[in-house]
Parts: structure tokens; sequence; C-alpha cells
């Protein structure tokens, strides 16, 4: 990260460096089997490994490990409320003996799978199973030993983040917006310490719940985006959201922690511009072709100068010289205790 951004947190990056060189001795003592470091981010102590559903020989197994098996007659479905790429969304109650229901979504796997998509659907459980913090989507269980199989997970009252403000333009305070951008990088925080790459965030990709608390969630596609209609073919062969992606994950297929703060930054010019898209109407070949020649988002309407130079450092070309997430939550926690800091608009700049 560049010396401008750490003068700005007053971060002190030896003790950083310190803890890391004792957690890297610590973890060369212990077995590590079948755990791959995605982002090459060592994880702070007290935080467990990432392990790879795709690195168990039998991938049921990853599912068995990480996901808790549900009755289902535990599950009431209510209603339909969205298609996912593998059947449909429903929302419902999840009642288990002794305790009070409480509201779920749950993804069914349509009939008439093949093996590979049934193991493709229970992937994501598998990973949203290993994570346990209050700004990612908590699994509740699956359902694997009946038809329809099912992933069971916590319901989002206001659903997709995108959507969500676009219906609400202009309703919440900078500060409000700013706690919205703080849960996604508590989220973000958390995962990159366990050495996960996302991949896909962006603002489609956040849950809102009707406290306003946004987590993370669609782990689904992680590897490689398929079916969705803001992606395109790359060099490497693979689909993936251009407008959200850093330049290195485009050419080269290089995802990384790094990468996800590229991301994180775009999702923050979603919100304070309340949801809009990214580039506009630009096709995705001009988007590669102008961040190339340096051209960045400029900052929506009404954006404080203190948030669009956090979205330009997490924009930086050089992956090393983004910003890590752990400082990006310190200096949102600084803007949210002294809001003073956001009173300067880079609109009254302009003026």
């Amino acid at each position: 990260m560049n010396e401008t951004f750490i003068a700005l947190l007053g971060i002190c990056s030896w003790d950083v460096l310190l803890c890391q060189g004792y957690i890297k001795a610590r973890m060369k003592s212990e077995e590590k089997r079948r755990t791959r470091f995605h982002s090459g981010h060592v994880p702070f102590s007290g935080i467990k490994t990432y392990v790879d559903p795709d690195t168990y020989e039998d991938p049921t197994q990853a599912v068995e490990e990480f996901a808790k098996e549900i009755d289902p007659s535990y599950i009431c479905i209510e209603r339909v409320i969205g298609a996912g790429e593998f059947g449909e969304v429903c929302s419902g109650r999840l009642r288990k003996p002794g305790r009070m229901g409480i509201a779920v979504a749950i993804k069914t796997l349509k009939g008439g799978y093949m093996d590979q998509q049934r193991r493709d659907f229970l992937r994501e459980a598998s990973i949203m199973g290993q994570f346990n913090n209050p700004n990612i989507i908590r699994l509740e269980g699956v359902v694997t030993k009946s038809r329809p199989v099912m992933i069971v997970v916590e319901y989002m009252e206001n659903g997709a983040l995108d959507s969500f403000l676009r219906t609400r333009d202009g309703q919440f305070t900078v500060l409000q917006l700013v706690g919205m951008l703080r849960g996604i990088a508590v989220g973000m925080t958390y995962l990159s310490d366990m050495g996960y790459v996302h991949r896909d965030l962006a603002a489609r990709n956040i849950l809102v719940d009707e406290n306003l608390v946004c987590k993370v969630s669609d782990f689904g596609m992680s590897r490689v985006l398929e079916d969705d209609s803001e992606a395109a073919y790359t060099a490497t062969g693979g689909k993936i959201p251009i407008r959200w992606t850093a330049p290195e994950a485009i050419a080269y297929g290089k995802f990384s922690s790094a990468s996800d703060v590229w991301s994180y930054g775009i999702v923050m010019w979603e919100v304070m511009s309340y949801g809009e898209r990214p580039y506009w109407e630009m096709s995705n070949q001009d988007v590669i072709l102008s961040i190339e020649e340096g051209y960045r988002l400029p900052a929506p309407m009404g954006c404080p100068v203190t948030l669009h130079q956090l979205m330009l450092h997490s924009w930086q070309k050089e992956s090393n010289q983004r910003p890590r997430f752990n400082d990006v939550l310190s200096f949102l926690d600084k803007l949210i205790i002294n809001p003073s800091g956001l009173l300067t608009l880079v609109n009254d700049v302009q003026r």
C-alpha cells in the first residue's frame, strides 16, 4: 500500500509486519491439509483459514464438513421471490424443535439435474458454512438427503443493495451510506483475513436487512461467472463482470484480495450514486481501454472528497499500491468517529 494512505490512517505498519511474521512461523509448524492461499494474505490470529471445497477428492465431504443437514419437515416454504442459476429462490420459515421460527431464504435445485450441477449447487453451501461474521450472509443449513435439494440462509428483508438504493434515491444521509460501506468492509476484511477471494464483489451481491445492515453474499460464482448479463469473456477464457473487475484480473485472470479491493471501490461508487450503473452506457471494451489509459470514475453528486479519494486509492493500477481491507475499515471508522471529514463535497471543490 502506498505511503500516502498509511500516513492518512496513522497505521504502524511495523507492528503489522511483526504480527504477520509471527503468524507465518506458527502456521509452518501446523499441518494445513487441503489449504490454499488465494490472496497471499496471512490470516490474523484467531481467524481460521478458508478451505477450498474443490481440493476435496469427494466434494460431498466438504458439504458434510461445513454445512448442517436440516430435516426438511422443519422448513415451510411460503412464496417464490426469485430465480437462481440452479432453480427457484423462495422465502419461508425454519422451525427447529424447541426454538423460535426464523425467516429464511431457500435456494432450491430444480429437478432433472446432473451430478455435476448438484455439486456446483452445494459448493456455495460448503463455502458459506465456513464463515461466521455479522456482515456475511449466514448459512442455516442444507437439505441433501431428500428432494428438492436446498440451501437455507438467513432472510434479508431489503434484498440486493443496488436495487434497494435505486428505489430510495437521496433518502439517506452521507453518514448512513458510510455505515453501509463500513459493514461491507467488515465482511470483506474477514474474508480477506481467511484467505478467501470473492471475485464478484458488487452491490447486486450485497444483501440488506431491515436494520440497513449490509452482508456480503453470492459465493456460488466465486470462480468464473457464466450466466451474468454484466459479464464478458476475457483473454483467459472465463466470463467475468468487467465493470467491477481489476485490470490484472481481466487481462491475466489474476484474482486476489487486492482485486477484491478494486471491486470494493466500484461498490463504494455504486452506493454513493444510489445504484447507478458503473461507467454508464460504455461498452465493456471501452471500459477496459479507458481504464488502461488512466480513466477513473468521477465522484457521484454529493460525494465527500475523502470517499472519492478512497475510491481512487482502490483503483490504483498496481495492485500492491491499493489499500488492504483492514486499512479501508480503519479509514471508514475514523470518518464515522469524526464526520467532519465528510463535509467537503467534490462538487463544492469543483465549484
